[in-house]
């Protein structure tokens, strides 16, 4: 595959993904919020079944071509773009693990659903995330442009 194409690929993926973060951040969690404690725990399960297929592979692929990225790239890339992609999705997935993916699993055993500390934190802290997301769909978008024009 072409790199240029490669790069656009990529691209494609990462608004993907700003997409879905945005639906977590201003509709998904939010809403929870207004869910009764007796319905709370089967929309969230319902969630977590579909987040394989509409979030985990599509970041697993974003992540795996920010990295291929790294050695596969056009060749008057910029090196702060090579490097800060990976860098936003790699802070991403760390700080999920450490926060808001642990924090959702006690959501998940929380008798107290929408009004759950746990769901507070998300709601406080999710920007950060959604930061880091738009921040590498950014910088994808402004490399895209700068390799193609």
């Amino acid at each position: 595959m072409n790199p240029k194409l490669f790069l656009l690929l990529n691209l494609a993926f990462g608004f993907y993904n700003v997409g879905t973060i945005w639906a977590h951040e201003v509709d998904i969690f939010r809403t929870w919020k207004l869910i009764d404690q007796k319905t709370f725990h089967d929309v969230q399960d319902k969630h977590w079944h579909k987040l394989p297929y509409w979030v985990f592979i599509p970041v697993g692929i974003s992540v795996l071509g920010s990295i291929v990225l790294i050695w596969y790239h056009p060749s008057n890339s910029p090196l702060s773009a090579v490097w800060g992609v990976p860098l936003c999705q790699m802070l991403s997935l760390i700080l999920t693990g450490a926060f808001w993916g642990r924090w959702q699993s006690h959501l998940a055993h929380d008798p107290l659903g929408s009004k759950s500390p746990y769901l507070s934190r998300i709601l406080k802290t999710h920007w950060i995330r959604t930061v880091l997301i738009n921040a590498s769909g950014l910088i994808l978008l402004v490399w895209t442009v700068m390799i193609l024009t």
